[in-house]
């Protein structure tokens, strides 16, 4: 390390988490050559002990998610790309963005190294952002898996908590719980007018929650169980019981 005063902060850090930690980052700041080696020959022999056979497994697939995003990215650009790889990631155009939905805010630029994107079948669905100061940003993506379903929008789980969070909504949704229903149904159940009803089983289906079909002359709602499910286990045996 070129920077005196760094190597002492560095020392420092090292020696407060113990004697051991202390003398490795001295090895590493006196030979970095040989600790570098060192560690490499240790990572490459877990990797013929421990992961050569699950790499051998997956890599072809992984590889082949690889081609389909970047052919997405040629032939219909790159929101289409992004948006195959998780609902999670949005490119806002106008601002020249790539707006990644998570819990933690934070921002980087990547306009002058680029940005990597890593395809994982370890990980699903969760989305991982990696960004250090003079390293690329990498975010790793869960690989399309058959059958399996797209991670739910943090704002379309919150958009479904805040439909079921009202009593009306509640009393509404576990009458559906029971069986398909029509507008007029609902209001003789808990003597509420059809406007209100409609109101209320509008916020339902906007959420994905409740779906329509029609009966003859009339449109009734039925509850949508698997998207209710996803919300959780607890939830929905309490919805049902």
């Amino acid at each position: 390390m070129a920077d005196p005063a760094e190597a002492a902060r560095t020392r420092e850090l090292a020696a407060a988490r113990g004697p051991r930690q202390a003398a490795f980052a001295d090895r590493l700041l006196t030979d970095p050559a040989t600790v570098r080696a060192g560690v490499r020959d240790l990572l490459e022999r877990c990797e013929r002990e421990f992961f050569a056979e699950a790499w051998r497994r997956v890599r072809d697939e992984l590889a082949a998610d690889a081609r389909r995003k970047s052919d997405l990215l040629v032939r219909h650009g790159l929101a289409a790309a992004l948006g195959a790889m998780s609902p999670a990631v949005v490119f806002d155009a106008a601002r020249q963005r790539i707006v990644i939905d998570k819990l933690a805010d934070g921002s980087t630029g990547a306009t002058d190294d680029g940005l990597t994107f890593s395809p994982s079948v370890f990980g699903r669905p969760h989305l991982l952002v990696v960004h250090a100061p003079g390293w690329r940003p990498v975010v790793q993506y869960p690989a399309g898996e058959p059958g399996s379903a797209d991670p739910v929008p943090l704002d379309l789980v919150q958009r479904r908590l805040h439909a079921l969070d009202h009593p009306v909504r509640m009393r509404l949704f576990r009458t559906l719980a029971r069986g398909p229903h029509t507008t007029r149904e609902l209001a003789d159940a808990w003597r509420l007018t059809d406007p209100e009803v409609s109101r209320h089983l509008a916020v339902l289906r906007k959420a994905g929650l409740v779906s329509t079909h029609r009966a003859n002359r009339y449109v009734q709602y039925r509850l949508d169980l698997s998207a209710t499910a996803r919300l959780g286990v607890d939830l929905i045996e309490a919805i049902l019981r």
